[in-house]
């Protein structure tokens, strides 16, 4: 998606080869008509394939999966990576591990919301090493639905995530694939 990479190039910080900030524009300040772009783009990919509830995972990921939940006219859910009070017991579970934050979490998504009839479409913003993803694909498994796909924002197709998850025969359409990220040598995209 052209429109997503010119802004990656212009506002995206790069703070070493591994890590990209996109905080202005999509995971802290939400650039919502880039968001709607964006949606509009994942409607066009997966628009055909009977989607009837977009997973995601807290946080990044829930702005442009609720906005791609209105183009799909279907529910948002969202894999919460903290326990709550309020939380029920009844849940499916799976261990991700964040490399940006370098610590693991227990996500968790009641059953109310994950049921063998659904048609679901993973939505999150970055795609690296493919942890988030696994963690995400595990919860669709374990309710009985059916994986659609995977829409993701920014694939950093250099590391191994994308590889790993399509190897496992699941869908992933990324809006930009960056190649390589240096200091030195700037953004290169797939």
């Amino acid at each position: 998606m052209q429109l997503l990479k010119e802004r990656i190039l212009k506002d995206g910080k790069l703070i070493n080869s591994q890590i990209l900030k996109v905080d202005s524009f999509l995971n802290q300040q939400m650039d919502i008509g880039l968001f709607e772009k964006m949606a509009e783009e994942f409607w066009r990919l997966f628009g055909d394939c009977g989607v009837n509830k977009i997973l995601t995972i807290e946080a990044s990921g829930i702005g442009v999966a609720c906005l791609t939940g209105q183009k799909f006219k279907c529910p948002v859910v969202f894999a919460k990576k903290n326990r709550s009070l309020n939380r029920s017991e009844n849940v499916y579970t799976s261990k991700v591990h964040s490399f940006t934050h370098n610590k693991t979490y227990d996500i968790t998504v009641s059953k109310e919301y994950l049921h063998p009839n659904d048609r679901v479409l993973i939505i999150d913003d970055f795609l690296a090493n493919g942890a988030a993803l696994e963690g995400l694909v595990s919860l669709v498994r374990d309710a009985g639905a059916y994986l659609v796909g995977a829409g993701i924002v920014i694939e950093k197709a250099f590391q191994p995530g994308g590889e790993k998850i399509r190897s496992q025969g699941i869908r992933v359409e990324s809006l930009a694939r960056i190649a390589s990220m240096s200091i030195e040598d700037g953004i290169k995209f797939v």
